[in-house]
């Protein structure tokens, strides 16, 4: 999961002012989701957009990224059960994929390029609220809830999964500029729908055996909290070698940044809200109309 990514220059004027239904600053936690690739700001900016009975909280510049571009595939697994809480996740009121706009844009040059390769890209996360986070924090917390641990987290004991980095919070996905992606091919297998209670596999099991995920091999499954999934780790060789260098240099070229622990994960470098965490719910409603 990621930490809260690097400090920059905040939009300010009227759309700042839009943005603050209620403002929030606290200090970084020690471990956050997914750590970012360059050092934290010192404060986060929480922007906690809580429904009232005048207005519909909203994203201001956020969009859903099919709207952009439909032909991107989307696998949103933290709206399903099938995620390594093992339940839908807290925010997550619709299957989709949000984006600022800058970033979706970003990706649809990035999709062109892949397709041109014969592949497409698929997400599995973009825009995180704030709530998700907290509650990945929880249920860290709650040494009981370990029933998706034999395919997400095999090798590593639940309670290392804060001190390993795994677990945190804020995370630069609730900027709204970082997503979780993998490539597909052209034309898409269809993945199997997963069942909950049905037998796991370790994610890091060889793409035959693992979750019938219609990605292309990239060496483990999504959301692998193992060294194997690290972007280099010499573990990963051939075929599931060359996917991961593709996805990257793609992501690389359209703008992105890869935190190198983790192969899915990139964050779009010109974000437009470096420091401002969003926390209105994944849903149509949370973007602008029009």
């Amino acid at each position: 999961m990621d930490r809260a990514g690097r400090a920059g220059r905040r939009p300010r004027g009227a759309a700042a002012r839009a943005v603050a239904v209620a403002v929030v600053v606290t200090a970084l936690a020690p471990a956050c989701t997914r750590p970012g690739p360059s050092p934290s700001p010192s404060v986060s900016v929480s922007v906690s957009a809580a429904p009232t009975a005048t207005a519909t909280p909203r994203a201001p510049g956020f969009v859903v990224l099919t709207d952009v571009d439909p032909r991107i595939r989307t696998d949103i697994r933290y709206a399903t059960a099938h995620n390594f809480v093992g339940r839908p996740v807290a925010g997550y009121l619709e299957p989709l994929c949000l984006l600022t706009r800058q970033a979706a844009e970003a990706l649809r040059r990035v999709q062109d390029a892949a397709l041109a390769r014969g592949r497409s890209l698929k997400v599995y996360d973009c825009y995180r609220p704030r709530r998700a986070a907290d509650d990945f924090v929880t249920w860290a917390k709650q040494p009981g809830e370990q029933q998706m641990k034999a395919e997400f987290y095999p090798r590593v004991a639940k309670s290392k999964l804060f001190d390993e980095g795994y677990i945190g919070a804020p995370t630069a996905h609730s900027r709204g500029s970082t997503l979780d992606l993998t490539l597909v091919d052209v034309p898409t297998p269809t993945q199997a729908p997963y069942a909950p209670g049905q037998p796991l596999v370790s994610c890091t099991a060889p793409r035959g055996q693992r979750f019938g995920d219609n990605s292309v091999d990239m060496g483990t499954g999504f959301d692998c909290f193992d060294p194997l999934a690290h972007t280099d780790s010499p573990g990963i060789t051939g075929t599931a070698r060359e996917n991961r260098r593709l996805l990257r240099q793609l992501m690389t070229d359209g703008g992105f940044v890869n935190y190198d622990r983790e192969w899915w994960h990139y964050r779009y470098r010109d974000e437009p809200w470096p420091d401002t965490y969003f926390d209105v719910p994944v849903a149509r409603t949370s973007v602008p109309s029009g």
